[in-house]
């Protein structure tokens, strides 16, 4: 099983932003737990962070769609990306959406994720933990 895993804008700055909200973990910690519980399972990763939204549409369009299923933490794209949306929809393959934060106990236009709408589920709140979630319900989930 090949599963993209994709982070959006400002993500590249997870362990120095916000740590009070996002934590002092960084995306290359988030990157080895994945690797070391997909490998266990015998599943293939491709990693991609982008602070534009172009580059992870075209990887879901394009070479992307050779994976199985997707993990995705849009960032503020969540909110507002219909575009991104519209990608995950065409993906038509299993999607869990995660935020590391509880989205829906910050400020109010954060509660709102027009990317969700075009995935399996959506983790929110439990950390960088949130992504472990994602890929074990991948993992288990049928296609």
């Amino acid at each position: 099983m090949k599963i993209l895993v994709l982070n959006g804008p400002n993500l590249d700055l997870l362990g120095e932003r916000e740590p009070e909200i996002y934590g002092r973990e960084t995306l290359a910690h988030v990157q080895q737990m994945l690797e070391a519980r997909a490998q266990e399972a015998g599943a293939e990763l491709e990693f991609m962070q982008s602070n534009h939204e172009g580059a992870l549409i075209d990887l879901l369009n394009g070479s992307g769609r050779a994976a199985d299923a997707a993990i995705i933490n849009p960032g503020a794209l969540t909110h507002y990306s219909f575009a991104l949306r519209d990608a995950l929809a065409a993906f038509g393959k299993p999607v869990v959406e995660v935020h590391i934060s509880n989205i829906f106990s910050r400020e109010d236009w954060r509660s709102n994720s027009v990317t969700g709408a075009a995935v399996r589920g959506v983790i929110s709140g439990l950390g960088v933990e949130g992504y472990l979630l994602a890929l074990e319900a991948l993992l288990k989930m049928p296609a």
